[in-house]
């Protein structure tokens, strides 16, 4: 269990084949210590518009860890409308739609904490000792108040120092029973700081809790889970007899190719190096700021394309997003008109107890808009900002 989490935090180089048993592996694990499953994932895509095609709405990626501003989103909507208002514009003032994932969220959150079946028991943030994007977690933890329902914020040090499991596995931290543990930190391999950040996270593994995500979801959610989905066969073992469901969900996958050792990896390698304009290289990472484009992708892929080093990637087609005139609000930016593109996410909430499913609902959604001269790049990072859709 210690060397999967390890490997899929730590830039996991691996084939369809031990993919596959990882997974296996780790459901295993789940399946074994625990009955139920929370989920709070968002999925987002990109409008693409190719030169000899209609356009069409395509899959970006899906996260399973932390998959931030449902909170923070679901006040966009009150602060565009009183722009608008503000500035006369009362007809588009009613065009700006309701949205509060937040409220989704916590639901389904709240709705594990009861199955788990003890009042007593909280709701633990995993959180970094510096956490900037507090105000939008805030909004999740007061929404969990409001039903009653304890919430604490503790680091990976904290779980280390403290954290226990009794004879049944449940964990307590500083005394207090662990319900729910929503992770908002461990995705990447220097939020684990020493040995003992291994540690607490194998603890938290082995518990009772319910995890969100377990290692299984967590793992489920790397870029090359996304390719193998992609490829032919694949998606028809989730939705046996339901072609129609195949092709809607197909359709909004780009263009996805392994690099994998061998002759289709060797295929890949070749192709991107000969058009590099036209992919992206992604690595097995969460937020913005770490694709890779243009020149930059020679030369990466050039360094690891003979070795198994290369398997930490995938390549995906580039998608070719429809620009639009816009002003972006930002911090010690000048106001001006920008060309923009957006990029817009649906957050599902499930919650599954043993092999029924208690839940499973998209609860909002996520607008963000950047500047066209940008290539990669998220609200954290500081390029994009958040946005509204309006309606026509």
């Amino acid at each position: 269990m210690q060397r999967i989490i390890k490997k899929v935090v730590q830039e996991p180089r691996t084939t369809c084949g031990e993919l596959q048993k990882d997974l296996e592996l780790a459901d295993t694990v789940v399946t074994r210590k625990m009955s139920i499953v929370l989920g709070l994932n968002r999925s987002d895509y990109m409008l693409d518009q190719k030169e000899d095609g209609p356009m069409s709405l395509k899959q970006i990626e899906i996260n399973t860890f932390a998959a931030s501003f449902g909170g923070l989103s679901s006040r966009m909507p009150d602060v565009h409308r009183h722009t608008l208002q503000v500035a006369g514009k009362l007809e588009e003032n009613l065009r700006i739609i309701d949205n509060n994932p937040a409220v989704g969220l916590a639901k389904a959150v709240a709705k594990a904490w009861e199955l788990y079946g003890s009042k007593r028991a909280v709701v633990m943030f995993l959180v970094e000792e510096n956490q900037r994007n507090i105000l939008d977690q805030r909004f999740i933890e007061n929404e969990l108040w409001k039903r009653n329902i304890a919430t604490i914020r503790k680091r990976f040090e904290d779980v280390s120092e403290s954290g226990k499991l009794d004879q049944d596995k449940r964990l307590f931290v500083e005394c207090q029973e662990v319900a729910v543990v929503y992770f908002r930190n461990g995705y990447m391999p220097q939020n684990y700081k020493s040995e003992k950040s291994w540690e607490a996270r194998l603890m938290i593994e082995c518990s009772l809790a319910v995890k969100c995500p377990d290692i299984s979801t967590h793992l489920a959610g790397t870029k090359k889970v996304q390719q193998v989905l992609a490829k032919p066969g694949v998606l028809e073992k989730f939705f046996p007899d339901q072609l129609q469901v195949v092709e809607q969900v197909r359709a909004t996958f780009a263009g996805l190719y392994t690099l994998d050792m061998g002759a289709e990896g060797d295929k890949t390698v070749a192709m991107a190096l000969a058009t590099p304009d036209r992919f992206v290289l992604k690595p097995q990472r969460e937020g913005g700021g770490n694709n890779i484009y243009g020149q930059e992708l020679c030369e990466v892929l050039g360094k690891v394309k003979n070795s198994a080093e290369r398997m930490a990637f995938i390549l995906m087609d580039k998608i070719q997003p429809v620009s639009t005139q816009n002003y972006l609000l930002r911090r010690g930016t000048p106001l001006k008109i920008s060309n923009c593109l957006s990029e817009l996410g649906f957050f599902g909430a499930y919650v599954r107890q043993g092999e029924d499913m208690v839940m499973n609902d998209c609860v909002g959604h996520l607008l963000r808009t950047k500047s066209s001269e940008h290539l990669d790049g998220g609200v954290a990072a500081g390029v994009a900002v958040l946005d509204n859709p309006l309606l026509f």
